[in-house]
């Protein structure tokens, strides 16, 4: 029975879908080049012999996605509408199936489909960092070991990519997850469109994974042209992975924009909303805005490598530089995609574990809104030796400084809040800390990457991979984990192990400490980033062997995290409705959460954060009126 199920899963599935889709897609325009005699062109693909021309594989990735959709049943209820057939939203596990079922096919309750995106998002996770610790077992000694200089270069390609995906993915994990329970509503506004913003977005990390069997790619996470417009096959994968991921980014985005304006509870105004959903709405307004910018760049980069168009490609009268503009307007604002729901899930949790309300709601929101703001604004502080003219740098220097504004309203708030408090130190509490702390690493780090002088000196140095791996830990991965912990019970209403979760923070903390400390040390020494070898010379092997070490710390703690969550689902006891004693509206229903998430609405009738302060309320339920 259960392997029936997942073997009859909406992946499998979808899989099946996508490799079918794809060999028809190909198989027309291959007949079609054929029928025209057309040789291949461009980077081929060996099929069964035969050498398949780029513009093909492209065309047949496109309907393979297309497929895997078709065949995981995403677009049945579309389909069907479109025909005048009645669609009713379907609650509950299919016929004759257990409720576990639901988490392997489409469903369109926001709950399942949080728990879809965070598990999904924990999986990428451990193959993105299975991709570090296999270079950095390279780097732990200077000189070749055992990885040539092209299956380096996609390793780390294929890491950065891929880690980008799974902090995607955690934060659609969070913001779908949370939002509609924390507002009162009972969903997302677009149910099936929201099912959509998961879905299209398994296809593309696929997309994305099979690049690295045919030739893999060497650009980076980033793509740059004219480097990416001339590799093999496997650069083309991972353009078109990464530009259809963009149709989750901007879906999920809508459906957060029009959950959060209109579904709110009674009585719960812009300043009665708990914190995390203002950041929730900052990172929506980022994705559903930028995200077509890099969408456009892709695109462009994709029809010039399969059809030969001409934006980028200096040869042909291209400029280079344009995509890295059309990039960085994207990549630089999607930083705080990743960091603002990180950010409101800190001060979400620090109330709660230190009693005393949260200090400054209206500037830690208005906060969120600025950096959004803000960080649309700063892009080019990465170009600053790409050939900017001078009169553009010191603005966007400027620019990149206000940043510290309101992030620096965020710290305030922070310590203000636990000034004086009654701390207490669960494991969620721990990882709170613990981003505070690695947070402040990537932040007074980046003003040196964003002053010209000290730009120059350090740009695509490892300075920079020590800067951006203190943000993105620091900023997401571990109030990422603290969101796990915390929302733990209420997911699966039962407790995790304690003791399993301060270990895991008690390894992976001090050992990226010493990983990113390590990795800035080697950069000032003059270790560049992206480079397979360095100069014995230089000194910096004995550092190169603690951050491998530390690096494997930090992998072998997140296996114990999915070790604890895995066992606790079955053999801890369940936990009670409160157990944080927190004021929000999803800690005062069951667990785990009904299926329409509120059976009586509530009401707002004060502020979220009022912990300590007597007979303070936040929500208060409304009684059924008889009759009704």
């Amino acid at each position: 029975m259960k392997l029936r199920i997942w073997l009859t899963s909406a992946y499998v599935r979808g899989l099946i879908g996508q490799l079918v889709g794809t060999l028809l897609g190909i198989g027309f325009i291959e007949a079609i080049r054929g029928a025209l005699g057309l040789a291949p062109t461009g980077a081929t693909l060996n099929l069964l012999g035969t050498a398949v021309a780029e513009p093909s594989v492209v065309f047949g990735a496109i309907i393979g996605v297309v497929g895997s959709l078709l065949a995981a049943g995403v677009f049945t209820d579309w389909l069907k509408w479109t025909v005048g057939k009645e669609t009713p939203l379907k609650h509950g596990a299919p016929a004759g199936k257990p409720e576990w079922s639901r988490y392997l096919n489409v469903d369109v309750n926001h709950k399942v489909i949080g728990i879809q995106y965070g598990i999904t998002s924990i999986l990428v996770l451990l193959v993105g960092g299975l991709f570090a610790i296999l270079f950095r077992i390279e780097l732990a000694q200077p000189g070749m070991q055992w990885l040539s200089n092209q299956q380096y270069n996609t390793l780390f390609s294929a890491h950065g990519i891929v880690m980008i995906a799974s902090i995607l993915l955690g934060v659609g994990a969070m913001s779908n997850y949370l939002v509609p329970l924390m507002i009162g509503a009972s969903d997302m506004a677009f149910p099936r469109l929201n099912a959509f913003s998961y879905w299209v977005g398994v296809p593309s990390i696929v997309l994305i994974l099979a690049g690295m069997a045919v030739g893999g790619w060497d650009t980076g996470w980033v793509g740059y042209a004219p480097l990416s417009l001339r590799g093999p096959l496997g650069v083309q994968l991972f353009l078109l992975g990464f530009w259809l991921n963009g149709f989750s980014s901007i879906a999920s985005a809508i459906n957060i924009l029009v959950t959060s304006v209109t579904m709110r509870a009674k009585g719960m105004k812009w300043f009665r909303m708990p914190i995390f959903v203002w950041a929730a709405i900052a990172a929506a307004l980022i994705q559903f805005t930028a995200t077509q910018t890099v969408g456009v760049a892709l695109m462009m980069s994709i029809a010039e490598r399969a059809i030969g168009l001409n934006f980028f490609g200096p040869e042909g009268g291209g400029n280079p530089i344009l995509y890295q503009h059309l990039f960085w307007f994207y990549s630089h604002p999607v930083v705080y995609v990743f960091v603002l729901p990180g950010l409101g899930v800190i001060s979400e949790l620090l109330p709660v574990f230190t009693r005393k309300p949260l200090f400054g709601y209206k500037w830690i929101a208005f906060s969120s809104l600025g950096i959004a703001l803000v960080g649309f604004l700063v892009w080019a502080h990465h170009m600053f030796t790409s050939g900017m003219a001078d009169a553009l740098r010191v603005p966007f220097m400027i620019s990149t400084m206000f940043v510290a504004i309101p992030t620096g309203v965020k710290f305030f708030s922070w310590v203000a809040t636990m000034w004086e408090g009654k701390m207490t130190f669960e494991t969620p509490m721990l990882f709170v800390l613990g981003a505070i702390s690695v947070f402040l690493i990537g932040g007074i780090s980046g003003p040196i990457l964003g002053t010209i002088p000290t730009d120059l000196h350090l740009h695509d140095s490892y300075w920079v991979v020590g800067h951006f791996h203190a943000t993105m830990f620091g900023g997401f991965i571990f109030p990422f984990f603290a969101a796990l912990y915390y929302w733990y019970p209420k997911m699966t209403g039962r407790m995790y192990k304690e003791s399993l979760g301060r270990l895991h923070f008690w390894l992976m903390t001090p050992g990226f400490w010493v990983m990113s400390f390590g990795q800035m040390s080697v950069g000032l020494l003059g270790m560049r980033r992206r480079i397979a070898d360095y100069d014995p010379l230089l000194g910096i092997e004995t550092t190169h062997v603690l951050i491998t070490l530390a690096a494997l710390v930090i992998g072998w703690s997140i296996l114990i995290m999915v070790y604890n969550f895995i066992v606790s689902a079955q053999t801890q006891e369940t936990a009670v409705r409160n157990p944080w004693r927190s004021r929000s509206p999803e800690w005062q229903i069951p667990s785990p959460v009904p299926e329409f998430n509120y059976d009586v609405p509530f009401e707002v009738v004060g502020d979220p954060y009022d912990y300590g302060l007597a007979d303070s309320r936040y929500i208060q339920m409304i009684p059924a009126v008889p009759g009704d």
